[in-house]
């Protein structure tokens, strides 16, 4: 693994393992060490990888596994929004190394990416605040490049599996150049605004009626759109608007079909910029990589 040219210019550090527990884990280790740094942790392969409510998976070799360690990034209240600029950010590297799928890839709230209907890659956030220290917020990165789970139960895929030959180093190099363009962007949130345009530009089931599986209950309404914190908007059929936080979304059969299949419409592609908690009160927990929520 190594830095994009502008990464490394830009002072991004990188630590790269071949086997590591979690590079979430050495993310926040790093932190609590003293790093200030942009940092990025990989590996080639994790052994106690996770995802949300804690749940394990497994993190087999030819696949992208990254941490992005940023001190201090936004007010605390904002770093949650750092899961749709990286969403973004691995948008960009993957359309640029793979350009024949960007009108196959969308966006499944809140922090998965979909190609042909299947998932391919998908997003934690965590960090720590302690007296005296700035928040440490890490952007963990998984994306199967090579191989994916069988038997989940949303759909699988992979890169290879979709056409596209893009090898987990590739793929790194171009994310550590297309994160700094979004985290720019951003700007500690105060670029929210352009951020969750772009993001819903990609979105899948906006507009369609879709389920929403959470911890207590299951819903249903129409996907309406974002509210200015990243909060699914979801349109009841008695009219009322429920904003989530937190939730697996299903899409919904329609009639004819008798069976619920992923939508994936060609939309035109906005441009990209040229130049251990839940970070939100609400626990709103970011996965990373499949098979983690299934």
């Amino acid at each position: 693994m190594e830095l994009d040219a502008a990464a490394a210019a830009a002072g991004v550090r990188l630590i790269v393992h071949e086997t590591v527990g979690s590079t979430n884990a050495e993310a926040l280790l790093q932190a609590r060490l003293g790093a200030r740094a942009s940092l990025w942790i990989t590996a080639a392969q994790q052994t106690a990888g996770r995802g949300r409510r804690g749940r394990p998976f497994v993190s087999e070799r030819g696949n992208l596994y990254a941490s992005l360690l940023l001190t201090d990034p936004s007010p605390a209240d904002r770093a949650a929004e750092l899961a749709f600029v990286a969403a973004l950010a691995l948008h960009d590297a993957v359309c640029e190394l793979a350009p024949m799928l960007t009108p196959r890839i969308r966006f499944k709230w809140p922090n998965d990416m979909i190609c042909d209907g299947a998932k391919f890659a998908g997003i934690l956030v965590e960090g720590e605040s302690t007296s005296g220290r700035p928040l440490a917020a890490v952007v963990g990165i998984g994306v199967n490049c090579t191989q994916h789970p069988a038997g989940m139960a949303y759909p699988a895929t992979d890169l290879a599996a979709a056409g596209a030959a893009v090898t987990p180093e590739a793929l790194f190099r171009a994310l550590s150049r297309t994160m700094l363009l979004r985290l720019a962007e951003w700007d500690r949130g105060r670029g929210f605004a352009a951020i969750r345009a772009a993001w819903l530009a990609r979105a899948m089931g906006l507009a369609e009626v879709i389920r929403v599986s959470l911890p207590e209950r299951e819903v249903r309404g129409r996907f309406e759109s974002l509210d200015r914190t990243g909060r699914l908007l979801l349109r009841h059929e008695d009219g009322t608007l429920e904003a989530i936080t937190a939730g697996d979304i299903f899409p919904v059969a329609s009639p004819q079909s008798g069976a619920a299949t992923p939508q994936v419409a060609p939309l035109p592609g906005a441009e990209p910029p040229t130049g251990g908690r839940s970070l939100d009160g609400a626990n709103r927990r970011h996965t990373r990589g499949q098979g983690r929520d299934s």
